[in-house]
């Protein structure tokens, strides 16, 4: 859409922001296709929600207009590095192993090798064309991690990635000659001899992401926010792979986004519900309170198993513990599915915090 024809959503949007823009509103937002709430028929200010949470391909104007008609933020999920979709028809993007090879899907995740040029070039340009259609009140950059999945108990921790582009560009960033040629002696000569230096140097390139996209937003739409959604583990679970496979540190994290959005799903990652009170405890000690906002999203979504709406309420509770001030679950199909759910979400949200 043309700028020039914004007017009509400016006044909407600015409307409604002079409602919801004191920070001592608690953010209470559904998050995945919102829309599909309002068609089920129920409607966002009955329901308590302020914000939504919605992934860029759900996103339309019909259903901007209506949220922002009924009081709420508009916050859009970028799927940052997942590859899925692309590294098919562009193998140079593939994320290669340290065998040499390219990485197998991990479960039903398939990532991408972030160094790659063409796949920057492409995300960059996808999420100025979003901000060239809408006025968000932010962006919350999504799969902000190296190849892996950690939506389970038994995560899938792969080591990537050994392409001639990532070891090349770590020689050039530590003035290094890595003293053989082939993938795999690459791969096996940096994990011995230069691990630290090496984990470090992934951390640069995913902080370097977000560096990037929060510049685009910003040159586009100043007053948005810049969120990230990132796995909630502990440093040092699974042997630090949240640093040293997903390429996570929470704390320079905190330094470069608006809003850390914690990813507490308990039963995906085999967590008693408490966990969720324990690991926010953490993140006070973790980040500056200054640095960003939290707004953790919790699980309601029955996989694997099932999220009784008991469960789901205590969810909500332990995840709005400080320093969150603000709180979204995953997903709107776990509403639709049991309206017992959407009962307990409504009966909070319209009891936490002004509306």
């Amino acid at each position: 859409m043309n700028k020039f024809l914004w007017l009509p959503l400016l006044l909407i949007h600015c409307a409604v922001y002079s409602q919801v823009s004191n920070e001592d509103v608690f953010v209470k937002g559904i998050y995945g296709n919102p829309e599909r709430v309002l068609k089920a028929g129920y409607a966002f200010d009955k329901l308590g929600v302020n914000a939504v949470f919605v992934r860029r391909a759900s996103l339309n104007q019909e259903f901007y207009q209506q949220a922002k008609a009924q009081g709420c933020r508009i916050f859009v999920e970028f799927p940052t590095l997942n590859g899925k979709g692309y590294i098919e028809a562009h193998p140079k993007a593939w994320p290669i192993n340290e065998k040499g090879e390219q990485a197998a899907p991990a479960d039903w995740f398939m990532g991408v090798c972030p160094t790659d040029p063409d796949f920057q070039a492409y995300r960059a340009e996808q999420l100025r064309e979003t901000l060239d259609s809408y006025l968000v009140d932010g962006v919350f950059l999504d799969y902000l991690h190296w190849h892996a999945q950690f939506e389970t108990d038994q995560p899938i921790l792969p080591e990537t990635c050994f392409c001639d582009r990532c070891t090349g560009q770590f020689e050039k960033a530590h003035n290094l000659q890595i003293p053989v040629e082939d993938i795999a002696n690459r791969a096996q000569w940096i994990l011995a001899n230069q691990e630290t230096a090496w984990r470090n140097w992934r951390n640069g390139i995913l902080n370097g992401w977000v560096t990037e996209m929060g510049k685009i937003l910003k040159e586009n739409q100043p007053d948005a926010l810049l969120g990230a959604f990132y796995c909630a583990w502990f440093p040092e679970d699974h042997r630090g792979a949240l640093f040293n496979t997903l390429g996570i540190d929470v704390s320079s994290l905190a330094k470069r986004v608006d809003v850390l959005a914690p990813m507490l799903f308990h039963q995906m990652y085999g967590r008693p519900v408490n966990w969720l009170g324990e690991y926010l405890e953490w993140l006070v000690k973790a980040i500056d309170s200054s640095e960003a906002l939290v707004w953790p999203i919790v699980q309601a979504h029955d996989k694997p198993g099932l999220v009784s709406p008991e469960e789901f309420g205590k969810a909500l509770q332990e995840g709005s513990r400080a320093p969150a001030s603000g709180i979204m679950m995953f997903s709107e199909q776990s509403l639709l599915e049991n309206p017992a759910k959407l009962k307990v979400m409504q009966d909070y949200y319209r009891n936490k915090g002004s509306q």
